[in-house]
């Protein structure tokens, strides 16, 4: 199972960028999906989750102003982001709770491995 996520890039304070991530492999189904962020010097934090029934859950600090969906045809998940500010620079990593088979109790959680975001004021 491989998560490729993308979409990162420079943007100044008040653009918008879209990331994606693309989930690829053999597994039964995806079930949570969502993406963290880590800055510089800090520690990796939530940014937005969503389940396989489309409940979504955020962050405080960007709540208004990112939103998260998925594409279950195409185990994608993407954050739509508005308003940027400096302080959402970080690296962005996606991840996705799947069962590899139907008989699987629990949920692995696989990471993609990250784009930067960088806010310039």
């Amino acid at each position: 199972v491989q998560l490729q996520a993308y979409g990162g890039g420079l943007v100044q304070a008040g653009g918008s960028l879209r990331l994606s991530c693309a989930a690829s492999g053999s597994f039964f189904r995806i079930n949570g999906m969502g993406w963290y962020r880590q800055a510089p010097g800090k520690q990796r934090e939530l940014v937005a989750v969503i389940t396989s029934g489309t409940t979504t859950n955020y962050a405080d600090s960007v709540k208004g102003r990112f939103t998260i969906s998925r594409d279950n045809a195409k185990n994608t998940v993407y954050l739509q982001m508005n308003s940027l500010k400096p302080e959402d620079t970080a690296v962005y990593y996606c991840h996705a709770d799947l069962k590899l088979g139907a008989a699987d109790i629990n949920d692995l959680r696989y990471w993609g491995q990250g784009t930067l975001v960088t806010v310039s004021s």
